[in-house]
């Protein structure tokens, strides 16, 4: 289970209900990520949108050798919003994230006026990019 939490979600963007179900793209709007990696260069990206919508991609190494894997389960994503809180859970099956060492988690967050922002536990030097090893600051057992 993974939790998202937003403060001051005022003017959060959230996407209308889209369905259950795999899509790309769901970062250009508000959308939470989640980067998990082994000891290796490969690494796996987990997208989870308030639309219903998911994706899931496994990398060899940084941006290279991508393709969508299957999982054993889709996720599941359910949200909540009040006047300041946004919450938005994600349930995946322990056997698809077997094996991470370590973790990035992360959001897009677009608000009224179509404003964007980055969010992530540590940042590379830069333009935000969630995929550079800097963000996988997490530590797994």
């Amino acid at each position: 289970m993974l939790r998202y939490r937003v403060d001051g979600c005022g003017a959060l963007v959230i996407p209308d209900y889209a369905g259950t179900g795999r899509a790309d793209g769901l970062w250009r709007t508000t959308c939470f990520e989640m980067f998990l990696k082994d000891r290796s260069p490969a690494y796996f990206e987990f997208n989870f949108s308030p639309s219903g919508r998911w994706a899931a991609y496994a990398f060899q190494s940084w941006r290279e050798g991508v393709e969508a894997p299957e999982l054993s389960s889709a996720p599941v994503i359910a949200w909540d919003k009040g006047s300041e809180i946004f919450v938005l859970t994600a349930f995946l099956a322990t056997v698809d994230v077997a094996g991470a060492h370590r973790a990035g988690f992360s959001a897009v967050l677009e608000e009224l006026g179509g404003h964007t922002s980055y969010w992530a536990l540590a940042h590379a030097p830069g333009k935000p990019d969630f995929h550079d090893a800097a963000c996988f600051t997490a530590r797994l057992s």
